[in-house]
Parts: structure tokens; sequence; C-alpha cells
């Protein structure tokens, strides 16, 4: 069960945080390691998108959950790339 800090859940903002962001997740069986972008979440399952296609992770079964660093400033966007002001915007 996650630990309580003054009535709240410690992963009441982590998983939210991350919706849309590039993770890698292991799992319990074994520790394989899944990297894929959150695409969505409820309180049982995680809906990961990997470059096979969707995965449909039950919470229970995932040891770590760890966010991918992306270069600052760059934002990755389905139509392209998507950059600050001091970066060039490259589209596809």
């Amino acid at each position: 069960m996650a630990e309580e800090v003054k009535g709240k859940l410690l992963t009441n903002g982590f998983i939210p945080s991350l919706k849309n962001k590039k993770v890698v997740i292991r799992l319990v069986s074994g520790g394989q390691p899944v990297t894929g972008t959150i695409e969505d979440y409820n309180p049982y399952e995680i809906l990961l998108l990997t470059t096979k296609g969707e995965l449909l992770v039950f919470k229970h079964a995932i040891a770590t959950i760890e966010p991918v660093d992306e270069p600052r400033g760059l934002q990755i966007n389905r139509g392209g790339f998507k950059a600050d002001e001091k970066t060039i915007t490259v589209s596809t």
C-alpha cells in the first residue's frame, strides 16, 4: 500500500505529472524496462504508447517509474518538434 504523508498519497501528483511524457517503467517480474509515453491512467492501470504500439500495464505489476529527461526547451509532438524561441522549429 502507498505511504501517506499528512493525509495525501505520494502517488497522487506523480503519475498525473508524467501524462504525455516519456517514461521507463520497470516491472516487478524480472524488472524488464518498458519505455514509452503515458497516454492515460486510472486507479489500476497505465496506458503506455511504445514503439510497438499501445501497452496496458497494471499498476500492481510496476516496480518503478522513471521519467526520461528530454533536452531542455524541446517538446516532442506528434506533428514534429516544437522548441522555445532560442532554437529552430522543425515540422514534418
